[in-house]
């Protein structure tokens, strides 16, 4: 005769252990998206160069399109032999464009990863931080005519 006592057990047991992986698997979820967000796996900074002849820098995001965000461009200073180049924010462009902008994969001539210690990543943090600084001037008061 067949033991049900036996047979639930079994179940139950092999229940018990789906049941404790996928608790797992969540915990490690969890963990991953709290390290994230709390600035974890930073995002590397690309160049990318198409053949326009421009050459973009920003954070390099390839889903769901290839995408640049916190982007900076090369801009040609022709009145400055010393500095025939400096870099300037997309975001601040006098059009106003949103700092992000879509790659097409066919106009790429090369793109790199920018190490820790480059000179234009260094650049580019710190006019991060004068930009994100409170301006230490007081605001302008607005006036008003009576008519």
């Amino acid at each position: 005769m067949v033991d049900y006592w036996k047979i639930q057990q079994q179940i139950m047991s092999k229940l018990n252990k789906i049941l404790l992986i996928i608790v797992i698997v969540l915990l490690i979820a969890l963990g991953v998206v709290l390290y994230w967000q709390r600035g974890g796996f930073e995002e590397s900074y690309w160049a990318v160069y198409l053949d326009t002849g421009d050459i973009y820098f920003g954070k390099l995001h390839r889903f769901p399109k290839l995408s640049l965000s916190d982007v900076w461009f090369l801009q040609r200073n022709n009145q400055d032999a010393q500095n025939p180049f400096s870099l300037a924010k997309l975001e601040q462009a006098f059009w106003g464009p949103e700092d992000k902008i879509y790659l097409n994969e066919k106009n790429i001539v090369w793109k790199a990863k920018l190490r820790k210690e480059s000179q234009v990543l260094q650049s580019i943090k710190s006019s991060a931080a004068v930009q994100s600084q409170p301006s230490q001037q007081p605001p302008q008061q607005a006036t008003t005519t009576q008519q």
